[in-house]
């Protein structure tokens, strides 16, 4: 990977986290796409502190009356049943499940489903839920009626998003959706939700790479991707919370359906590999290994 490479990730990173459309799957396809190879878990993990960056900043009022409203509750200040001090058990309790399967299911998360046919039938797959959500979902709710049990349900959604192409903003919003939440509602836990998933992945796969030999990716291209996806990132946000406004997430719907189906394609004819870089920049590569 060139500095070239680097920043296109970040721009790619940056436009889809907050998309219901996985940033994970855009980031793997565009690797392989690029003859780059798949540059690996912890790439994503650490360029979406750049995109979770952008959220705090986004959000930091919501974000500071939360922290504070719940540490008040602690400590005698504020009732506990303070809908703010509440806001913030329950994002505690919702980041449970992803933490928990994250640490069980680490080797496969980073190595089997990151195939690209986990990749294509996660992105038709959770579309169309996301679509059937969309349709049904009485989206009535307010974030302020959110309870204990709806966040341990947005918690198990997102959890899904371990999955490279489940998308973790997609997968809380189908919830939401299906719990009778507004769109705005959804979408706004969605990203609140994410914060200490994010920054806990990321600094941990930080703190590995660091730590460890030269990896698949280097260290300052990373850094590089993470500073474009903030940027990016932080335009992207204001746009998508006012699109859903006023507009469904049939688009996306669609817009998952078509990739999935496009990948399927391509690997079946062989332009992609499900594992390694597409076929025509392995055969260049089993060339020049050839010649030398």
């Amino acid at each position: 990977m060139g500095i070239f490479e680097a920043i296109l990730l970040g721009i790619i990173q940056g436009l889809t986290e907050f998309l219901p459309i996985s940033s994970s799957a855009h980031l793997r396809i565009a690797s392989e796409l690029m003859g780059i190879g798949d540059a690996g878990a912890a790439f994503t993990a650490i360029t979406q502190l750049g995109t979770e960056a952008a959220v705090v900043v986004f959000f930091w009022r919501d974000i500071v009356r939360i922290i504070g409203s719940w540490w008040k509750s602690l400590t005698g200040k504020l009732p506990r049943k303070d809908p703010d001090a509440l806001m913030g058990w329950w994002i505690i309790l919702g980041t449970l499940p992803i933490v928990v399967l994250g640490l069980l299911f680490q080797d496969q998360i980073e190595g089997t489903l990151r195939s690209l046919w986990f990749v294509a039938i996660s992105l038709i797959v959770f579309g169309i839920l996301l679509g059937i959500a969309d349709r049904i979902g009485r989206k009535t709710r307010p974030l302020e009626k959110l309870t204990w049990k709806h966040g341990v349900g947005f918690g198990f959604a997102q959890a899904l998003a371990l999955i490279p192409g489940v998308s973790r903003s997609g997968g809380t919003i189908t919830a939401g959706l299906l719990m009778g939440y507004t769109r705005e509602a959804a979408a706004r836990y969605s990203f609140l939700l994410a914060i200490p998933a994010v920054f806990g992945s990321g600094f941990y796969q930080l703190s590995k790479a660091l730590r460890a030999p030269a990896g698949e990716t280097p260290m300052g291209l990373t850094l590089v991707a993470t500073v474009v996806a903030f940027v990016i990132a932080l335009v992207v946000i204001g746009l998508f919370m006012r699109y859903i406004s006023k507009r469904s997430f049939m688009p996306f719907v669609i817009y998952r359906v078509l990739l999935g189906a496009l990948i399927i394609v391509l690997l079946g004819t062989g332009v992609l590999t499900a594992e390694g870089g597409t076929a025509a920049a392995q055969a260049a590569t089993a060339a020049v290994g050839g010649a030398l």
